[in-house]
């Protein structure tokens, strides 16, 4: 026997319950533009964060080192112009921390010019951010063009974000996204100094265009993120591979592998990059002093040290595992619900979670920053499912609403 629930008692509780029926109503009719303010908001006083509270991080030296070699060629004269052009565009408070570790390895960087140089191939490797940052110096504070960077490449990924889901018609879940966002650190990445960000913003176009069938723009995007991080060739490698192995017809991001790859011993070789070993063992297990020459023996026991120390810190101090579980889990319910990802979308989805593994495995570092552009796709590729069980509990509760029989009259 169905009833109805007790009448509200009173004043408050009738007020209450009128509040709350309205604003349910008005956000069931507002959702979309509703979720899209609130994510516009959100993405844009993030990038207000990022200039106006930027964090001033040891790598932007070398970065700044990098762009600037050409003018620079001597490494006394490099590391004098990447140490004052930080120490007049920060604060006197970041400078020393920067600079002054007691001894340490930032003390030791600041005082000597050779040791210095000899790190930079593990940065100049990023070639495309070198570059944009040479560019915009010529008419700005090197430091600001630093935070520019940033700023521009929060908007962007915000837009290219807002763009998905309007293609999927799940403005609604914007908020839900810009959770995410929170979750892994979004607000961090984008303060930091650093080419991730931008590698992420062009990363996401990229799938976003291999996921509306836009192949030239898939593969000029991604080989784009590749140039800005050439660690991407992890995820681009297995990418390419589930594909072929699926015989899902993708020219634009095969293509953007292929161009990836050759790039890939083109650029390491023209940076001098120092290899994996030794940028493994400087990033994981020791900061060597001096990068020419180090070639330390390959160790198992060593590797296998750094991978479980580096699992240690991920699990307790960073957000990607929690945030890659999540979206796992909201997969896992889809599925189960009865609503699936298509072909394409499960094949990206697949990707990215393996591409995460496999470049942790590769290179076992603990910071959320490397993880980022695999975090916040898979919530997008899950929009659409998501959407369609919104709209079948939406038909099930109007089905569930016909006349309710007051009470037992037999």
């Amino acid at each position: 026997m169905l009833t109805r629930s007790p009448a509200p008692n009173n004043l408050l509780d009738r007020l209450t319950e009128a509040g709350l029926a309205w604003g349910e109503g008005t956000y069931a009719r507002l959702a979309a533009p509703i979720g899209a303010a609130a994510f516009a908001l959100y993405i844009l006083l993030t990038a207000f964060s990022a200039w106006v509270m930027p964090d001033a991080n040891w790598d932007m030296l070398p970065y700044l080192a990098i762009s600037e070699e050409g003018t620079y060629p001597d490494a006394q004269a490099l590391h004098d112009y990447a140490y004052n052009t930080v120490k007049s565009g920060v604060s006197a408070g970041d400078y020393k921390t920067l600079t002054d570790d007691g001894g340490g390895f930032r003390s030791h960087m600041a005082e000597n010019a050779a040791d210095f140089h000899s790190l930079l191939g593990m940065y100049r490797i990023k070639f495309l951010y070198a570059e944009i940052l040479s560019t915009m110096s010529a008419v700005m504070s090197p430091v600001e063009a630093m935070r520019l960077v940033s700023v521009v490449s929060v908007l962007l990924f915000g837009v290219i974000t807002l763009l998905w889901l309007r293609a999927e018609g799940a403005l609604a879940l914007a908020p839900l996204v810009g959770a995410a966002l929170i979750m892994a650190d979004f607000g961090d990445a984008a303060r930091a100094s650093t080419p991730d960000l931008l590698c992420s913003a062009l990363f996401l176009g990229g799938l976003f265009a291999y996921v509306r069938g836009r192949e030239m723009a898939t593969a000029l995007l991604l080989f784009l993120a590749f140039m800005v991080r050439p660690d991407n060739i992890v995820f681009l490698a297995i990418f390419a591979a589930l594909l072929v192995a699926f015989r899902q017809r993708a020219w634009g991001a095969l293509a953007g592998f292929a161009a990836s790859f050759v790039a890939y011993f083109a650029i390491s070789h023209w940076a001098h990059h120092p290899g994996w070993w030794p940028h493994l063992w400087f990033s994981s297990i020791e900061q060597h002093y001096n990068m020419d020459g180090f070639e330390p023996p390959f160790s198992v026991t060593a590797y296998l040290r750094a991978f479980a120390t580096s699992l240690l810190r991920a699990v307790s101090l960073n957000s990607w595992v929690g945030v890659s579980v999540l979206a796992l889990a909201g997969w896992y319910a889809a599925a189960r619900a009865g609503f699936r990802l298509d072909r394409r979308a499960g094949i990206l989805f697949a990707a990215l979670v393996l591409g995460a593994l496999a470049k942790f495995t590769v290179f076992p570092i603990h910071d959320t920053r490397i993880y980022f552009p695999h975090l916040i796709p898979p919530f997008l590729l899950l929009a659409t499912p998501f959407m369609a069980l919104w709209a079948a509990v939406a038909r099930g509760q109007n089905r569930a609403a016909s006349p309710i029989i007051p009470g037992d009259k037999s």
